[in-house]
């Protein structure tokens, strides 16, 4: 079920909670050359399977940690969102990891804290969400990801 908060007052008292996990989404053959495409990134444990079967430690290839990066706003969406607001923009990241490959053809979900919000000077918000994307049946999770948004209202 998503979480819903209609205002500020809803966010600050949700400081600490976890707001929920997402539905399982599988990473595609098609998802990582899309990605190299857009990147650059052609690197072949991602494009080559064969190669990757053949000489890569991981046995067949790996997504991009920074596809599986970018699969936050789509794995989130399910998990929460703020309709009170008039738009929330990404600010950055303040740490991001990558303890585990993610094979190709794996199902990815993310589960959402939020770490810490802070009231800012102009009435807006800004919100640290912890983030843990997580591989099924895998014990490490394939992403640790602490982002950071601007939430005006």
């Amino acid at each position: 079920m998503t979480r819903v908060f209609e205002n500020k007052s809803d966010l600050l008292g949700a400081v600490g909670e976890t707001l929920g996990s997402s539905e399982w989404v599988e990473v595609t053959r098609e998802m990582v050359h899309q990605f190299a495409d857009a990147t650059g990134d052609h690197q072949w444990i991602h494009v080559d399977d064969e190669r990757a079967r053949r000489e890569s430690p991981f046995g067949g290839p790996i997504a991009h940690g920074y596809l599986t990066l970018s699969l936050l706003p789509l794995l989130s969406k399910s998990v929460y969102r703020i309709d009170g607001a008039k738009m929330v923009i990404n600010y950055g990241s303040d740490k991001v990891r990558f303890p585990s490959p993610v094979p190709v053809g794996a199902m990815v979900r993310n589960t959402a804290v939020l770490s810490a919000i802070e009231e800012l000077p102009n009435g807006s918000l800004q919100s640290q969400i912890t983030n843990t994307v997580e591989i099924e049946g895998v014990d490490k999770p394939a992403v640790v990801a602490q982002t950071v948004a601007r939430i005006l209202f």
